[in-house]
């Protein structure tokens, strides 16, 4: 029998109602009440997510930064301190190990945030390729990670704490916030196509910050929120999912992360000779959003045909929450990706029609 891993917020999850699954090795909430109303809720109100999953990774030494340019595509020399960058960190053919956020806390000091189901595939990768005078260290199991997300996130969690929220700007950070007690690092990077906040705190202080966060915004509606929101959301904004959109066969670029490839680097990094010329002359395939002409939901791996020729697979899909539409995200060979094309989606035996369409597919109101 198949132990799963536990976040230390597991024991709350009945006292919510958590519906659970194994996810990726980990016994998670799927959701608490419905998905449509966990999404309804963070598009309108604010849902809070158990993130303590997620991997952290501290990246310290006289070397960091070097070390960092040469594993990462991004150019991680733009940081600074209080400051986080999306990117991703490639093998030498551009396929993706994995897409992570960097945090740079000072110089020589960087925390890693990566995906639950590579944590260990990563450190060891990191390890692996270390030079120089620098320390990498696995400290996952000492973090807890809650995600508070929604248009009135800022408004929720400024009721626990002095600090000031509105000077944590986008892509920002700031440490030893005092939440009602509890310390924590807060940035403000997103998920879900709204405005929130990610809180890091000590895996012991995550379960009562969970409750006091969901009795602060108990008033205004917070709800907690499972998995299934959380893929429902960050599919409308189109942020990519590692596993789906971006895998060991599937590169930045042709996953639509351009922007966190910066080939104009003078540092030699990972795969950056394939990813440098998939960016000046385009790559093979290219990440498109389709909509469903046909009845019928298009789901991860359903090929994708124009006539008899398979020209690509759907990588997400789903009836979309807000948009009421049945749609996907599609990686096709590029000379069917202009908006458009009319593709067809073999669903189950029978290939129902869908059209690309522009992505993301959600991006709210400022």
């Amino acid at each position: 029998m198949i132990t799963l891993n536990r976040t230390p917020l597991y024991d709350a999850y009945a006292k919510y109602g958590a519906k659970t699954i194994d996810f990726g090795g980990w016994e998670l909430p799927v959701q608490f009440s419905s998905i449509k109303e966990e999404h309804e809720a963070v598009r309108t109100i604010a849902g809070l997510f158990d993130v303590s999953h997620m991997g952290e990774i501290e990246v310290k030494g006289a070397d960091s930064l070097a070390f960092l340019q040469e594993m990462m595509t991004n150019d991680v020399s733009l940081l600074k301190d209080g400051g986080a960058q999306y990117t991703a960190m490639c093998y030498e053919n551009a396929g993706t190990v994995d897409d992570l956020l960097v945090y740079k806390k000072a110089d020589n000091d960087y925390l890693l945030v990566v995906n639950a189901s590579n944590i260990e595939k990563d450190y060891e990768w990191l390890v692996s390729h270390v030079k120089g005078n620098v320390t990498v260290t696995n400290i996952s199991s000492e973090m807890g990670q809650l995600a508070l997300q929604g248009p009135k996130a800022e408004e929720i969690l400024q009721k626990l704490t002095s600090e000031n929220l509105s000077e944590i700007k986008f892509f920002k950070f700031k440490e030893n916030v005092n939440i009602d007690g509890i310390f924590a690092l807060v940035s403000r990077t997103g998920y879900t196509g709204e405005d929130g906040f990610e809180i890091y705190c000590k895996s012991e202080d995550a379960p009562v910050l969970w409750d006091k966060l969901l009795e602060a915004g108990k008033e205004d509606g917070l709800k907690p929120c499972g998995l299934g929101a959380r893929d429902t959301l960050r599919f409308e904004a189109t942020l990519a999912l590692y596993g789906q959109e971006l895998t060991k066969d599937i590169t930045p670029i042709e996953a639509g992360i351009g922007f966190a490839v910066k080939t104009n680097k003078e540092m030699p990094f990972m795969g950056k000779e394939v990813l440098k010329d998939q960016k000046e002359n385009g790559a093979s395939r290219k990440l498109v959003g389709i909509e469903m002409i046909d009845r019928g939901i298009p789901r991860s791996h359903y090929e994708v045909f124009v006539g008899d020729t398979k020209i690509g697979e759907v990588t997400s899909g789903t009836q979309s929450p807000t948009l009421k539409k049945n749609i996907g995200l599609a990686l096709l060979n590029k000379e069917y990706t202009a908006i458009g094309t009319e593709v067809e989606v073999q669903i189950r035996n029978k290939k129902l029609k869908a059209v690309v369409v522009p992505i993301p597919f959600y991006k709210r109101s400022k």
